[in-house]
């Protein structure tokens, strides 16, 4: 059952188009400091330009700072979505991507975004469109498939993120300057 599951989640990601190799090109294809670099198809430009808009000119500490925020509340969540899943829990799973939804918009993620609004909408036995009605089980399905699916948009974006910030940082993700001084 998990093969199958694992061939179903892997043909659905793939009809996607994101794939490991994609995220290994979005490390690539982005240059340190460098927003033009970064895919629109990864992060939604305007939305992360705002955010940029909102740095000091000398260093970008606040956007990174929330960015770096998103990748914990995205990883916490993945883990509670996780524990959702095991129990059936569809209305958690719905809360959770309605959650995961926003932070990922107000970052500019726009493939997490629009994933966990589909999820949003399976937890309450809902298709893609938020008005086709599901059963549980195929909700599940959808639910399992979605959830693997958006693990690696998810890593795709945090990569080039990453790698966006990456002049001031060291290999732990830290600021360097921070390891200077101590």
């Amino acid at each position: 059952m998990a093969d199958v599951e694992a061939a179903a989640a892997a043909k659905e990601q793939a009809s996607k188009g994101t794939t490991q190799a994609d995220v290994d090109r979005a490390a690539a294809t982005v240059t340190p400091g460098d927003v033009n670099s970064m895919s629109p198809e990864i992060i939604d430009m305007d939305i992360f330009g705002q955010l940029l808009e909102m740095d000091d000119e000398d260093d970008r500490e606040f956007s990174k700072e929330i960015v770096w925020n998103y990748f914990d509340q995205a990883e916490s969540t993945f883990s509670k979505m996780d524990q959702a899943l095991s129990k059936k829990d569809l209305p958690e799973l719905s809360t959770l991507g309605h959650f995961l939804k926003g932070s990922s918009a107000a970052v500019g993620v726009i493939k997490v975004r629009d994933s966990c609004e589909y999820m949003q909408h399976y937890g309450k036995k809902a298709d893609k469109d938020g008005i086709t009605e599901l059963s549980a089980e195929a909700a599940l399905e959808k639910l399992t498939t979605t959830l693997e699916g958006v693990k690696i948009e998810y890593k795709e974006a945090e990569v080039a993120l990453r790698k966006f910030y990456e002049d001031d940082e060291g290999e732990d993700g830290e600021n360097e300057a921070e390891e200077d001084e101590e």
